[in-house]
């Protein structure tokens, strides 16, 4: 009997984990990507052993140790004092607790290992260009049609095509993302540009008054990532959800932070990777997912943001895309059931765990930009608590 067709709308992140995962079930794949060249926006990604765990069990773990960083330390400090809060150690510790590592890791060299593992796959067809205009489900095959009006059929779909996901539009049929109003500035950094007490080989969190900055190693350590958050909208000329950033307006919002933080932000032109110091990117999200029926239906799925697009501050969006590509790795496997029944299977699995990241991702964000006696109650219970705030095992033991 001829395998399976699954149908893929996008070919970033989720959609090739959810291509590889495929073929492991023992189906055909065709991803269709609307960009004309496989590429992923220069940011950082932290992968925590959730994700990492995953990608081991997939023959992926020496080829992530060959791109990525792995920090020996999480720390959290005051952005207005630079103080100390708390800790968290990584490293050997993650490794023994939770059987794989906490790793740092450039997007672009995340995907890029995906697409080499997916391009190795003679069930994998890439089609680029070719981006999803609309679907039909007639309950026994699913067709898509490009918006460069190609048609192929195919026995499932899944859209992986992120937060402004065409295939959730036609399968919810619900409004856009919701605006957050949080704005991140992103950056790449060489290190060995920046003045050697600038430089960092872990992870620190520097939480203030309506911001916080992260920064972490990125490729071995050889680059830094930094991305600084805070509250507000984008300006009425803004050209879309990726845009150079106007630096005078970071500069603004990161107010009376301390001089190490300053510092760093100042290093920035001299130090920075690429072409503009800074990218802009306004935030969108959604709700929590409410049941398994925003996640599937019929022959068709959603996976990673076009399912359950979730504010950063839990460090999860990639992690819970390749979560996703597990868990319908298991549900395609199951052949004795049919195709709808397969994708309903996989959304019972994932719709509640996802809620509660983009839940907690929510309330975490509230607490990193807190002010007032809340972020005094935040810091006293930071340096009382520390690793007891930052562990997170529900999350990483299970996925």
């Amino acid at each position: 009997m001829a395998p399976k067709q699954l149908l893929i709308a996008g070919g970033g992140i989720g959609g090739l984990a959810a291509a590889l995962a495929a073929t492991r079930a023992g189906w055909e794949v065709r991803v269709f990507e609307r960009t004309p060249q496989f590429s992923e926006v220069g940011a950082g990604i932290q992968l925590g052993p959730n994700a990492t765990r995953i990608l081991q069990s997939w023959g992926l773990g020496d080829a992530l140790s060959a791109v990525a960083a792995f920090p020996e330390r999480l720390q959290v400090r005051n952005a207005l004092s630079g103080e100390l809060l708390g800790g968290m150690p990584l490293g050997e510790r993650m490794r023994t607790r939770y059987g794989a590592s906490y790793a740092t890791i450039h997007r672009a060299d995340i995907h890029g290992l995906l697409a080499t593992a997916v391009q190795q796959q003679a069930e994998v067809h890439l089609n680029l260009d070719q981006g999803l205009r609309e679907f039909a489900d007639d309950g026994c095959s699913v067709t898509i049609t490009t918006e460069q009006g190609l048609q192929v059929e195919g026995d499932a779909l899944i859209g992986a095509d992120g937060v402004w996901s065409g295939t959730r539009q036609q399968l919810l049929g619900d409004s856009p993302p919701r605006v957050t109003g949080h704005l991140a500035y992103r950056t790449m950094l060489r290190q060995t540009s920046l003045p050697e007490r600038l430089r960092s080989v872990q992870v620190t969190a520097w939480l203030g008054p309506r911001l916080h900055v992260v920064q972490y190693p990125v490729r071995g350590g050889e680059w830094m990532n930094v991305v600084a958050i805070v509250q507000g909208v984008p300006r009425a000329d803004a050209p879309g959800w990726d845009q150079e950033a106007h630096v005078s307006d970071l500069q603004r919002a990161m107010g009376a932070t301390c001089e190490p933080l300053q510092s760093l932000i100042a290093a920035v032109p001299a130090a920075s990777v690429n072409e503009h110091a800074w990218r802009l990117w306004p935030l969108s999200d959604r709700a929590p997912v409410s049941g398994p029926g925003q996640m599937a239906g019929g022959l068709v799925g959603l996976l990673g943001d076009a399912a359950h697009p979730m504010r950063p501050y839990m460090a999860q969006g990639a992690g819970m895309a390749i979560e996703d590509a597990a868990a319908l790795e298991r549900a395609l496997a199951m052949n004795a059931v049919d195709v709808p029944t397969r994708l309903r299977r996989y959304a019972l699995e994932r719709w509640q765990r996802c809620a509660r990241v983009q839940a907690r991702s929510i309330r975490n964000g509230q607490i990193f930009h807190s002010t007032g006696l809340i972020r005094l109650g935040r810091d006293v219970s930071m340096r009382l608590l520390g690793e007891r705030l930052l562990d997170v095992p529900w999350l990483y033991k299970s996925s």
